[in-house]
């Protein structure tokens, strides 16, 4: 099943061209949160997966997917979790010695998160931002400290996710957490549709240039292993994002840019760039 956001909160079931209204079946309320992480909370990924499957679709208001603006499908997740240097090409590129067993994960902040056709705002005129196409984990059901082997259990879907990073001084969880820098949608995909999370093509594109293009086999900790690693340290929750790592392939965004994240079998998200509201790099705030 595809679950998909509208800029207003209301959840929608994605059913063939259609988006198909939910949110007053299952008695969702409509506000920041988003409805579908209202609906994690309720009692996790697998009584939401029952209550979804109860309903009769045909039943229930529906429009037209093409010329629908979609918002991210957990706007405001209760935390995002990095994965750092989680590709082995991507260590090469990036002249790194160490990965996720010496780094540990990072955090975003929550209010990072964007979603589709939005523009990724750049924060400055003179300091490379780059972008990294990465798969995006839901978490559906409280994880604490749980063995890799039952990991997958507490996946409530997946989603096209790009991590934005200034190349600057600070640490990841400041490059990483500028409004705008956490893009996601266009929907989440169940984990019982996806299948193996270990075996996506993931290509991504700035303007007509492919700068991306990998497998989720190439992961250095799979999905599995980094829910565990990330459980060990922080209890995961319904409605956290993951961001799994992203593979070689980073570069500069420009004003004007548009920039495409394709992962199979999960959608294509798109956005923009704008430059509009950038600053010299010397002038932010207490650079002085």
């Amino acid at each position: 099943m595809r679950l998909a956001s509208t800029p207003d909160g209301r959840v929608h079931v994605v059913h063939d061209d259609l988006l198909v209204d939910v949110t007053g079946a299952l008695g969702l309320g409509v506000g920041p949160q988003g409805g579908l992480r209202e609906l994690l909370s309720r009692g996790g990924g697998h009584a939401a997966h029952e209550a979804l499957a109860a309903l009769d679709l045909d039943s229930l208001p529906a429009r037209s997917l093409a010329g629908t603006a979609l918002g991210a499908p957990v706007p405001h997740p209760g935390k995002v979790v990095g994965a750092p240097v989680n590709y082995l090409d991507h260590k090469v590129e990036m002249g790194e010695q160490r990965t996720i067993a010496e780094y540990g994960v990072f955090l975003k902040a929550p209010s990072s998160v964007s979603g589709p056709d939005r523009p990724v705002r750049l924060p400055y005129r003179d300091v490379p931002v780059h972008q990294e196409g990465e798969l995006g984990v839901v978490v559906g059901t409280t994880a604490w400290q749980v063995p890799a082997e039952r990991a997958l259990e507490h996946v409530f879907g997946y989603v096209p996710l790009l991590d934005v990073t200034v190349r600057s001084t600070e640490d990841r969880s400041t490059r990483k957490s500028f409004p705008t820098f956490t893009p996601t949608g266009p929907w989440v995909t169940t984990a019982d549709e996806v299948g193996d999370p270990g075996a996506l093509g993931l290509r991504c594109w700035v303007g007509d240039e492919l700068r991306q293009e990998t497998s989720t086999s190439e992961l250095v900790y799979g999905v599995a292993q980094l829910v565990a690693y990330a459980s060990h340290v922080m209890p995961l929750e319904p409605g956290d994002l993951i961001a799994t790592g992203t593979p070689a392939g980073v570069g500069p965004l420009h004003d004007g840019d548009r920039v495409v994240l394709e992962i199979d079998r999960l959608g294509r998200l798109e956005v923009t760039v704008s430059g509009a509201e950038a600053v010299a790099y010397a002038d932010r705030p207490g650079s002085r």
